[in-house]
């Protein structure tokens, strides 16, 4: 007689394997050879009678510590194992053994007797959109959101009101029923009171039997102070009533930010564009600029570029979860001047003369660049 192989081995598990990590071992490999998905393998029915004789042992506490110290000699009786000991009855058993691990994979597992399903309410999301004022200094909002309400007629028993639910006659209360074929056996949600256990012989005229009604409800939503892009506020049980008693589900708030007219904001940094004149750029001067917290002024120093970035510490945004506050960012931008007089043109004019006599001093760049037109067209 050949020996058996190590029950690990079989499912493919180390000896400290847990056991979520048995059934899910068991479920992958009874799914691949199970007899009726191989029609074409001989082979495919006895590797899966040693594939849920190895569960069976190693789901069982007492035979898995017998396995464990004595290996197959510990549960088998035909090598002396101990009562209850080894694969006993091939396939009479595989209804328990293998429908609840299915049951799981289609649809739940089984229900205590006469106990009704009970669920959890769904939970539910509102997109809020706020300014980044809002954001950065925090706010409250009042939000109206449509959701399904226990019905307050029946309590959401369904049933209308001096009635009860009564137990289902199909799942006897359990809210699954057992489909069995051949070796096969799949637990499924009870057809006539849809997982429920109970049935409504005389259904609450407000919410048609249903538990729960469509309704409208106002809520105050806290926005504090830094929220960003994304963020979430969850307000508990404000979602929708649960089935059958459940709890109720939660309302997540989703925070979105409007455009703004002057700022980007890059997490805890702001970024602007400061536009300043062609003299205070040539010259240097002062430029009064906007932050979140009132006007401020900055220092232009003289032959600013466009593209320069100037920094303003602590003027950007304090994230909720940090501790420090962003700066601002300010994005130099010269502006070209536009609809001159003569006077102007004039006064420019001669200006680009005064630079064109010097033009390696007055306008590097400009000097570069075109010396690097001129050596690649030689």
């Amino acid at each position: 007689m050949a020996s058996k192989r190590d029950y690990y081995e079989v499912l493919g598990l180390n000896r400290d394997a847990s056991t979520d990590e048995i059934k899910k071992a068991f479920k992958k490999l009874a799914m691949k050879y199970h007899p009726d998905r191989n029609p074409d393998n001989p082979k495919a029915e006895d590797t899966f009678k040693e594939v849920k004789e190895a569960y069976e042992i190693l789901t069982d506490p007492q035979k898995k510590s017998a396995y464990d110290q004595f290996g197959h000699a510990g549960v088998d009786q035909s090598m002396g194992g101990g009562p209850g000991g080894g694969f006993q009855g091939g396939f009479s058993d595989f209804g328990d053994a293998f429908g609840d691990i299915f049951g799981d994979i289609f649809g739940g597992g089984r229900s205590s007797s006469g106990r009704s399903n009970v669920y959890r309410g769904a939970d539910l999301r509102y997109n809020l959109e706020i300014s980044l004022e809002e954001a950065a200094h925090g706010t409250e909002k009042k939000i109206r959101i449509p959701v399904l309400s226990q019905c307050k007629t029946c309590s959401g028993s369904g049933a209308k009101k001096g009635t009860q639910p009564t137990t289902c006659g199909t799942c006897g209360g359990h809210g699954q029923v057992r489909m069995q074929q051949g070796f096969f056996s799949v637990q499924q949600t009870c057809p006539k009171c849809q997982g429920s256990g109970k049935v409504i012989n005389d259904p609450c005229n407000d919410c048609s039997g249903a538990g729960r009604v469509k309704e409208s409800k106002t809520l105050s939503v806290k926005i504090p102070a830094g929220v960003d892009e994304g963020d979430r506020i969850r307000l508990s049980s404000e979602g929708e009533a649960g089935v059958n008693g459940g709890p109720s589900g939660d309302l997540y708030v989703v925070v979105a930010l409007k455009k703004h007219a002057i700022f980007e904001r890059d997490g805890a940094d702001l970024h602007c564009e400061l536009p300043i004149s062609f003299s205070v750029a040539a010259l240097g001067g002062e430029v009064e600029i906007p932050t979140l917290g009132g006007n401020a002024k900055m220092k232009i120093p003289a032959e600013t570029q466009t593209g320069a970035t100037f920094r303003l510490k602590g003027k950007g945004v304090k994230p909720v979860r940090e501790n420090f506050t962003g700066d601002l960012l300010c994005h130099v931008v010269v502006e070209t001047p536009v609809k001159l007089t003569e006077r102007q043109k004039q006064i420019l004019s001669e200006l680009e003369d005064l630079n064109q006599a010097d033009s390696g001093k007055h306008s590097p760049r400009s000097k570069s660049w075109l010396d690097k037109v001129k050596d690649f067209f030689d």
